[in-house]
């Protein structure tokens, strides 16, 4: 397994090792040995699995008193994963990183507590699984609106479908101290 850092400290991509021939492949989509020893968190309570058409957009979501680490991988099809810091007083809070996944060459994305997520689905289809550190709570459910200019995230696209839920969420700025994740 290679893990690659990124400017947001904790945000980790994981390249997992593909063992492939003509029969298709196989690869360890979680091994909890091998994961702490990445400094990720092991105890992983709720596993997700979204499908999603082209153009849809979801996030940027994240939960506020029950933060959840994410592990975050595309099943099928390929999107553009983002994660923006929203831990306070982090020294990244506001940044953002994002990068495609995608099926056909298969990535881990591990993003800490503190971090809001979203995603573009750049084909049909594709379906996106993750873990998660916490359970989910809707009451607890925080977001930022997925074009705040001052976060400047460059999505490859704009979104052709967006749920009213995610188009009516606030800009950072607009978001006080006791709106964000607490760690």
């Amino acid at each position: 397994m290679k893990v690659i850092e990124t400017p947001i400290g904790g945000v980790l991509r994981i390249v997992p090792d593909v063992y492939g021939d003509e029969r298709g492949f196989f690869l360890e989509s979680f091994h909890a040995k091998k994961f702490a020893a990445l400094g990720i968190p092991h105890l992983f309570v709720q596993d997700n699995h979204s499908r999603s058409a082209m153009g849809v957009l979801r996030g940027l979501h994240f939960q506020k008193r029950h933060p959840q680490g994410k592990l975050v991988r595309v099943l099928s099809g390929s999107l553009f994963d983002v994660a923006v810091d929203v831990r306070p007083g982090s020294p990244t809070f506001g940044q953002w990183f994002g990068l495609v996944l995608s099926a056909s060459e298969p990535e881990f994305l591990y993003l800490p507590e503190g971090m809001a997520h979203g995603f573009l689905a750049l084909e049909d289809r594709t379906e996106l699984f993750y873990k998660c550190t916490d359970f989910y709570d809707a009451a607890d459910e925080g977001g930022i609106h997925w074009d705040d200019p001052a976060i400047g995230i460059a999505w490859p696209a704009a979104p052709s479908t967006l749920s009213p839920k995610d188009a009516a969420f606030p800009r950072l700025s607009e978001l006080s101290p006791g709106d964000l994740p607490r760690l």
